[in-house]
C-alpha cells in the first residue's frame, strides 16, 4: 500500500529543492535560466524565511513540491499566498498526486486565513491549465505580468 505524506522543507533539503527547480525549468524549457544554488536557497528560504516549501512524499520519497511565499493585497487588507512553483515528477503525474499536493497548499492558505491563493501558468502549458480549471481556478485575463531583472535596474534609475 502506498504511503502518502507531506512535509515542510528544512535547510538540509536545499539540494532536493534545487532538483525540483531544475525539473520544472526543464519542463518549461527554461533550464538555461536557472542560476540559483543550494546556498541561495538556504539564504532565501531558511535564513531570510521569505518562502516555504511543501514536499509530497510517496513511501518517504519526495515526488512533488510546492514553493510559496506570502503577499499582501492593499484592496482587501489581507495576506495571501503566491504559489511560485508547483511540480510533480513526470513519472508520478496523472495519478491524483498533484491534486493532493495542491489541496495541501489550500489547507495552509485556509489555516493561515490567507484571502487569496495566486499563481502563474505558462499559456502553452495545456495539461497544467486543464488541471487548474478542474479545480475551478479563475484565470485573471485582465492582468499582465511584468518583470524587471537586476541587470535592468540601473537603466530604469537613469530614466
Amino acid at each position: 500500500m502506498e504511503k502518502i505524506s507531506f512535509r515542510i522543507a528544512t535547510r538540509e533539503d536545499a539540494p532536493i529543492i534545487l532538483n525540483f527547480i531544475k525539473g520544472i525549468a526543464e519542463y518549461e524549457k527554461l533550464s538555461d535560466e536557472v542560476i540559483t544554488t543550494n546556498e541561495d536557497l538556504i539564504e532565501a528560504l531558511f535564513n531570510r524565511k521569505i518562502g516555504k516549501v511543501i514536499f509530497l512524499l510517496l513511501d518517504n520519497k519526495e515526488i512533488g513540491f510546492a514553493l510559496y511565499f506570502y503577499n499582501f493585497s492593499t484592496f482587501t487588507g489581507k495576506i495571501g499566498i503566491h504559489l511560485e512553483d508547483f511540480f510533480i515528477y513526470e513519472e508520478y503525474r496523472n495519478r491524483g498526486y498533484g491534486k493532493l499536493l495542491f489541496k495541501e497548499v489550500v489547507k495552509v492558505a485556509k489555516k493561515e486565513k490567507c484571502y487569496r491563493l495566486e499563481w502563474a501558468c505558462l499559456k502553452w502549458n495545456v495539461p497544467s491549465l486543464g488541471f487548474y480549471h478542474s479545480l475551478n481556478a479563475k484565470e485573471l485575463d485582465e492582468w499582465t505580468y511584468f518583470r524587471l531583472t537586476i541587470d535592468q535596474y540601473d537603466d530604469v534609475l537613469k530614466k
